[in-house]
């Protein structure tokens, strides 16, 4: 059954930079004028020794949002409209104090990775609206894949290439987030150990990093210094087998297991981890093995249950995982499909999944049919029941991210450069668009992440 949403007016944030500016460009919105543009300076984005860096990565002024429930003084996600004025949308311009009459918390900070670099924005979670801070930073080493530590003071990027400083490997490299306005420094950048990184993690107490080379069909593991930066490599897990693609990989809830998804091989590798040495082994049994062609591509663990949930790429499915927290092992209990009855998967491949913060849903993103997949999940079973899909308003929804109180939704969707605004309804799943638009270019994944501190 699909679920039909009424129509929202559409506010476009475009954002680049220029000449040191930051330029909104986009239809008007609902709400008042605004004060003035972002004004942006340009300069460093990082050490001018490393590659990605020096001026063309500058930062932004007036990054803080404003609006109902925002606080703080700035902008909100601003455009200029199509009659040449600045406007902002409902409730995200003109100066104020979130609701109540005090000073509200920051602002979350918004992180989008992809091909054309890392984009930094403060979000107003009223309604989604994004505004500009900085980017984009480290272009040219295709940060497609992004990551944050659990203090919320570190940021880590895969950088998805085939060489990097003359190593046939990828690289990881490492920021430090600034908590009053979310702008990154780099730190350094290491090698990855494998071609192609496509997904990287912080383990559960942020002492290491965990990276699965897509390209490689491997992963390791980097520790991460006192100030942040990246030391080489101290695991590796190589995985045999005719075409290995590591696509994903994530500790337990426990943070003594890992465990890497391999889209090539149709398994889920089982490792043991080690969170005092960062070391990896095989796990008894050392995989899971699904039936060929599933195609394992990312999963997420239940927030309070025994449970894991797996989407798969190619076969546009998800498949209910059973875990035993003292075994470190998983087992396949039930598959649905992604897709509404009689839709072909043809052109059709999944990407993202996530389990909301309640416990009460799942939702997955497909590529093709260009939207959400939303799921109950049954109180007794955990299998999964489909409730309606959303259309994404856009192309090639890559990535998406729940906001931690499970109250909003960004998707980034790749093919039409965009990031997508939805509300969510605690009761029933459901995604409404709120009418925010954030134009990024290729935007590969969306991140959320409140200020250190809060």
């Amino acid at each position: 059954m699909a679920v039909v949403m009424a129509d929202r007016p559409v506010q476009r944030t475009l954002v680049w930079l220029a000449a040191g500016l930051w330029l909104g460009c986009g239809g008007s919105g609902a709400g008042a004028a605004g004060h003035g543009p972002l004004a942006g300076a340009s300069g460093g984005g990082g050490d001018s020794g490393h590659p990605g860096s020096g001026t063309g990565g500058g930062s932004s002024a007036g990054g803080g949002d404003t609006g109902a429930g925002a606080g703080g003084s700035g902008m909100g996600s601003t455009g200029v409209g199509g009659s040449g004025e600045e406007s902002t949308g409902a409730g995200g311009g003109g100066e104020g104090t979130g609701a109540g009459g005090g000073a509200s918390a920051p602002a979350p900070f918004v992180y989008v990775g992809g091909h054309r670099g890392i984009f930094v924005f403060r979000l107003d979670e009223s309604d989604g609206s994004l505004s500009a801070v900085e980017g984009p930073l480290d272009a040219e080493m295709n940060p497609t894949f992004l990551a944050v530590d659990p203090a919320h003071r570190r940021l880590f990027a895969v950088n998805e290439l085939g060489e990097v400083d003359g190593e046939r490997s990828g690289a990881v490299s490492a920021y430090r987030i600034d908590p009053a306005d979310g702008t990154l420094t780099f730190l350094n950048r290491v090698s990855s150990k494998g071609a192609g990184p496509a997904h990287l993690s912080v383990d559960r107490a942020g002492r290491f990093v965990l990276v699965a080379n897509y390209g490689g069909g491997t992963a390791a593991v980097l520790p991460i210094g006192q100030d942040g930066a990246l030391g080489q490599a101290v695991s590796e897990a190589v995985f045999p087998g005719r075409l290995p693609r590591s696509h994903q990989i994530v500790t337990a809830p426990s943070n003594r297991f890992a465990f890497v998804t391999n889209l090539g091989l149709d398994t889920i590798a089982q490792l043991t981890f080690d969170p005092d040495t960062g070391q990896m082994a095989p796990n008894d049994p050392p995989a899971l093995s699904l039936p060929p062609g599933t195609t394992p591509r990312h999963l997420d663990f239940h927030p309070s249950r025994t449970l894991a949930y797996v989407i798969h790429e190619s076969s546009d499915a998800i498949t209910t995982l059973g875990y035993d927290p003292q075994k470190g092992t998983l087992s396949a209990l039930s598959t649905v499909s992604t897709l509404p009855d009689g839709v072909s998967g043809l052109a059709n491949t999944c990407a993202e999944i996530q389990v909301a913060p309640t416990g009460k849903f799942v939702y997955g993103s497909n590529r093709g049919h260009d939207s959400i997949a939303i799921f109950a999940i049954d109180a007794g079973t955990g299998a999964l029941t489909a409730v309606g899909h959303q259309p994404t308003q856009g192309k090639t929804p890559r990535h998406f991210q729940l906001s931690p109180a499970g109250k909003l939704l960004l998707v980034a969707n790749q093919d039409s450069d965009s990031i997508v605004a939805f509300h969510v309804d605690e009761t029933t799943g459901a995604l409404e668009p709120t009418g925010r638009v954030t134009e990024v270019p290729r935007p590969t994944y969306v991140g959320i992440v409140a200020p250190s501190g809060r």
